[in-house]
């Protein structure tokens, strides 16, 4: 998910395009294998990836690809070693981008990274250039529906949530990733609230607006970053242009 505003009007494009879609379930069958390697194929003693089946719950993802997910990484044999990696780098204009990477061959991960900036008049930066402008954080969106703030806020926050922002037709609840696992079950026990997107993110701490034109160049960064398989996640601090929607 890029950036951290109008979350749904992101999702609702994303969900529109097939080829967009399998790209999600290619991500977050990579993030399955690394949890299960890392603590085992059962949902039930591995948090890490009761959080990730969460995730491609979220994101649609049939319960039969879930599985065989995890059966496959639990596999001996040829399974892939994914290496996670951050970037971090400067889009145009200077919006400040973190690029999230799982992959099995570095050099070609940092190589096509680089290139996808070079392209569109950016420029890959240091480890630590911009992500002190951010905040990791759970996040977990739910919608609103006919759902009272009150009781939402009231529930997230006896779950251990840090925060609970209203948006349009969703809640955005904030933990700290400690948390976010005991609050985002809490939220899936209670059998009310319908989880749009739950994972642990980066979210910006102010966010800078850009017109028209500049909004077209970060955009086709991170375009080329998301149709790249071994690119996760791309967080930037851009408030991007949206035409006025006609009556």
């Amino acid at each position: 998910m890029s950036g951290h505003s109008k979350w749904h009007n992101i999702q609702m494009k994303k969900g529109k395009n097939d080829a967009a879609r399998a790209n999600v379930f290619t991500k977050i069958g990579r993030e399955i294998a690394v949890a299960v390697k890392a603590g085992g194929p059962d949902p039930n003693n591995n948090a890490k990836l009761r959080d990730v089946i969460a995730k491609a719950k979220a994101a649609n993802m049939p319960n039969d690809n879930i599985q065989r997910g995890i059966k496959k990484a639990a596999g001996e044999g040829d399974s892939v070693n994914y290496v996670n990696n951050i970037y971090e780098g400067y889009a145009p204009g200077g919006i400040a981008m973190i690029v999230d990477t799982l992959t099995d061959k570095v050099n070609r991960t940092v190589g096509n990274i680089r290139m996808y900036f070079d392209k569109c008049g950016g420029s890959l930066g240091v480890s630590g250039c911009v992500s002190y402008l951010f905040d990791n954080l759970g996040v977990i969106v739910i919608e609103k529906g006919d759902l009272d703030e009150d009781e939402v806020m009231m529930t997230a926050l006896d779950a251990g949530a840090d925060d609970v922002i209203p948006d349009e037709d969703v809640f955005e609840i904030r933990t700290a990733p400690e948390n976010f696992s005991q609050v985002r079950e809490t939220l899936e026990k209670a059998g009310t609230y319908k989880i749009l997107s739950a994972e642990v993110t980066m979210v910006p701490q102010s966010t800078t607006e850009l017109d028209k034109e500049a909004s077209a160049k970060v955009q086709r960064l991170i375009d080329m970053l998301e149709a790249d398989d071994d690119v996760q996640n791309v967080y930037h601090n851009a408030e991007l242009y949206e035409e006025e929607e006609e009556d």
